[in-house]
């Protein structure tokens, strides 16, 4: 008679708790609900410095076993070799505006809102009847190719930027700046579009055939398109907004439209002007700060202004050239309140004072 079958009995470990496990362990700031991975500027950590510091990851920092993630031909994450610039650390930037996601809709909403506004109420006013054919023709041509600058800078310049820095402080203060730059354009195209629509002779076409083809624009059209083909991310951002902005940004937008707007009876356009005048000191303000950081970095500082300065010899001719073939157009206005010689004694002399300010020495060819 066969025996009846025994079923085997499984067994299983038990689990023990030793109080050594992630979690189980008192350390100091264990019980805090504001820990963070990196010192705050100051007793405690900004908005901006939450949402922001370490939110891209570093090997250096936190990555024991490298990038995450890599390219086709190599390199992974953020190589530091995009630029030839060196820091001792990266993350030791931190964007003096404080920008982040909800900074950037809250202040670009209230400029949209504003400028608006006000051409709501040139409208309602006729504010625009009062023009000189003079003056139309100025704003049409040459407002309107200031325009294609400022749209060739945010998608082209700015934008393929923000990628390539190797900390999330210093792409995040790029894409603002390239925002800034869009959102200009856009306000510009717009105006284009309102005075087009009005019961003044507005050609709103002209500004593209102004753009390509008036000898006058060409130099800053050329100037434009060459800092849409540099690699280097550094090289492009302190090209375009210590050199290209100081020399001819400032001068045309800040040395001439605001100085004579209001002269010729245009009360409307120095509120656009005005904005995109105000984006570019913000702008400005990290862009100084983050190269001020480089020229002064106790290792690299001595290589670092050696290379911005043979980026001042390289960049600076074209600034200079495309400011002053745009000086015929000091004498289209009417009203001539100030001279082109004004307006670049001005624009050089807050050009260098930012030289001043990076440690910078001024290369040859500026006071032309």
């Amino acid at each position: 008679m066969a025996s009846a079958e025994t079923t085997p009995q499984r067994t299983f470990p038990q689990l023990e708790f030793t109080g050594a496990e992630a979690g189980l362990r008192e350390f100091p700031g264990s019980r805090s609900r504001a820990y963070n991975y990196f010192t705050p500027q100051k007793l405690r950590a900004t908005m901006y410095e939450d949402v922001t510091f370490d939110v891209q990851p570093d090997p250096e920092r936190h990555l024991s076993q490298g990038w995450i993630y890599g390219f086709a031909d190599g390199p992974g994450g953020y190589p530091k070799d995009w630029t030839l610039l060196k820091s001792s650390d990266w993350h030791r930037f931190l964007d003096p505006n404080e920008e982040w996601e909800q900074t950037i809709y809250r202040n670009n909403s209230s400029v949209v809102r504003q400028i608006q506004l006000n051409l709501e109420n040139a409208r309602k006013a006729d504010a625009y009847a009062g023009w000189s054919s003079g003056w139309v023709t100025f704003v049409e041509r040459n407002l309107g190719a200031w325009m294609h600058a400022e749209h060739g800078l945010g998608m082209h310049v700015f934008l393929s930027e923000q990628r390539s820095a190797p900390t999330n402080m210093i792409n995040n203060a790029i894409a603002v700046n390239s925002a800034h730059k869009l959102r200009f354009a856009q306000d510009l195209a717009l105006y284009n579009l309102d005075l087009s629509e009005s019961d003044i002779a507005f050609d709103g076409g002209v500004h593209k055939r102004t753009w390509q083809q008036d000898p006058v624009w060409q130099g800053v059209r050329e100037n434009v398109e060459r800092l849409t083909a540099i690699g280097d991310w550094a090289e492009s951002l302190f090209a375009a907004n210590v050199v290209f902005e100081s020399l001819v940004g400032v001068l045309f937008r800040s040395h001439l439209v605001m100085q004579i707007s209001a002269r010729n009876g245009d009360y409307v356009t120095p509120t656009l002007v005005g904005a995109g005048e105000h984006d570019y000191d913000r702008d400005l303000r990290y862009t100084r700060a983050l190269f001020r950081l480089l020229t002064g970095d106790e290792t690299y500082g001595a290589a670092n202004r050696d290379v911005l300065q043979g980026w001042l010899d390289k960049w600076v001719p074209s600034s200079v050239r495309a400011a002053h073939e745009l000086q015929p157009i000091w004498s289209q206005p009417q009203d001539r309140v100030v001279t082109f010689a004004d307006s670049w004694a001005h624009a050089v002399s807050g050009f260098r004072g930012l030289l001043s300010d990076l440690d910078l020495s001024e290369p040859k060819g500026l006071a032309q």
